[in-house]
C-alpha cells in the first residue's frame, strides 16, 4: 500500500469530516516497537490467561518458537498509531468490524499502521457538525508482514465553520 501524502503531513491538523474522502489511503508515519513488559502487560490486565502469552517453556517447541502477543494489543498498537490522522476529531467510534489477526506478533516486533478511508457520509449523522467516517486499518510488521485488518466507523467533527 502506497500513501497519497507526504508522511511528513501526517499527525496533522486535517482530521476533520471534510478532510476524508473514500479511497484515501495514508501510511503512518510512526512505528512502535512491542516489549516484554507490554506484550504481558495488557494480557494480564484483560485476563487472557492463554499459555501461548505466559509460557516460554510450553510455546518453544511450538510452531512460533516462543510466546506471542495476546491480539487485543495488536489491535490497540494499530489503532493508536493510526489514531493522530484518522480520529483526532471523532466524537465517538460506533464500531468495529472485521478483526483479523493475520500473522503472531512477538517482543521485538514493531509494528506500523496504514489506513484506507471505506466510506463517507454526511447524513449519517442527525448533528449538522458531524459526519460518518468508515476506516480500514491494516498493521504491518517490520518486515512489512500483513499482521492485523480491523474497520473503524466513527462520527467525526466536521471543520468549525463548515457545517454541513
Amino acid at each position: 500500500m502506497t500513501g497519497e501524502r507526504d508522511p511528513e503531513s501526517m499527525t496533522s491538523d486535517d482530521t476533520y469530516f471534510e478532510d476524508f474522502t473514500a479511497g484515501d489511503v495514508y501510511e503512518h508515519a510512526r512505528g512502535k516497537t512491542l516489549s516484554e513488559d507490554e506484550m504481558h502487560g495488557v494480557a494480564h490486565m484483560t485476563m487472557n490467561t492463554a499459555e501461548a502469552h505466559f509460557n516460554a517453556d510450553e510455546m518453544r517447541d511450538s510452531e512460533h518458537g516462543e510466546r506471542i502477543n495476546y491480539g487485543g494489543t495488536t489491535m490497540s498498537i494499530v489503532l493508536g498509531l493510526a489514531s493522530s490522522d484518522t480520529t483526532e476529531n471523532v466524537v465517538q467510534t460506533t464500531g468495529l468490524d472485521g478483526i483479523r489477526f493475520h500473522a503472531p506478533v512477538q517482543a521485538g516486533d514493531t509494528l506500523y499502521a496504514v489506513t484506507k478511508v471505506l466510506e463517507t457520509d454526511a447524513d449519517a449523522t442527525d448533528n449538522p457538525d458531524t459526519g460518518f467516517v468508515r476506516f480500514e486499518h491494516y498493521g504491518l510488521n517490520e518486515d512489512e508482514d500483513h499482521i492485523f485488518t480491523g474497520v473503524q466507523e466513527c462520527v467525526v467533527k466536521c471543520r468549525p465553520g463548515d457545517e454541513r
